[in-house]
């Protein structure tokens, strides 16, 4: 039995789906918040549990029977993030689980200034104190390439604060490859990195997408104060402006510049691209 937590959202139900071509329905279970949002899991023979990491004993009877987890990292700031992980981890341990596997993110390393590298170490921490077999996945930056480029394709400017060399990569190629280590298809041990293969800066992301579109696009650097205000100015809060800097503040200083094999030698094939994910928003 495979049990995957957030299996209603984006990445916990993309992998479902890969596990569902890999091995029996009735050997996936779900554990979930609103066991209704999961009826077409059900309906397709997988074991479907209400969980949620706020409440243990519920996670503790959604983890029964389960020989490896898969723990969806929160991703809420103003919750206790680690402290929802470790009900999660300590749950996993009570029901006999022999490995848990955890959606980590690369650069989660001292010093990033990220602030959810911070509790993703943490996480970390404490699933090598657990006493079972684990693997953090390290996930490159799998989000939506707008939302760190910003509307590029109306104005034909990628200004941005300065970056630095991500390998950014696709949320479907991510949730395939865990998967497939759920499967069994390689053992991994400890945090393991899952990235696109080549490491892009906005100056790269700007020359692909010029030559996609047949116009120049330029890319602007912005200062970081004058880029929160900005920010602000279109409505976003303070906070979650400054939460976002830190991001680029962290790619700019080589916190995410590595690229890993890995992925592709999960996935048997080359992961998607930038210039592939661009191609496929202009099309959409």
């Amino acid at each position: 039995m495979i049990v995957v937590t957030g299996a209603t959202g984006g990445l916990g139900g993309t992998t479902v789906e890969h596990l569902l071509k890999r091995v029996p329905a009735d050997e996936i279970g779900v554990s979930v918040r609103d066991t209704a949002k999961a009826r077409h899991l059900a309906d397709r023979g997988v074991r479907v549990r209400q969980g949620s990491y706020e409440d243990p004993a519920a996670l503790r009877d959604s983890f029964a029977g389960a020989e490896q987890v898969l723990l969806v990292s929160g991703n809420d700031p103003a919750a206790d993030i680690v402290g929802l992980h470790r009900n999660a981890v300590e749950a996993a341990v009570a029901a006999g689980v022999r490995r848990i596997v955890y959606t980590s993110q690369q650069g989660a390393v001292p010093g990033n200034p990220y602030p959810p590298s911070h509790f993703h170490l943490a996480t970390e921490a404490l699933l090598a104190d657990s006493g079972v077999a684990w693997t953090a996945l390290r996930n490159g930056a799998y989000g939506p390439l707008d939302q760190v480029l910003g509307p590029w394709r109306r104005t034909g400017v990628i200004a941005q604060p300065e970056d630095g060399p991500v390998p950014y990569t696709d949320r479907a190629d991510i949730a395939e490859a865990t998967a497939a280590v759920l499967a069994g298809d390689r053992s991994l041990d400890g945090p393991v990195d899952l990235t696109a293969p080549t490491a892009v800066t906005f100056d790269d992301v700007a020359e692909i997408a010029s030559g996609l579109t047949g116009r120049r696009v330029e890319r602007i650097v912005l200062d970081d104060e004058q880029w929160v205000a900005d920010q602000i100015r279109a409505g976003a809060p303070e906070q979650m402006a400054r939460f976002m800097l830190t991001w680029y503040q962290a790619a700019r200083t080589g916190f995410f510049a590595a690229a890993d094999p890995l992925l592709a030698d999960l996935l048997d094939r080359e992961p998607l691209t930038v210039a592939d994910r661009l191609t496929a928003d202009l099309a959409a």
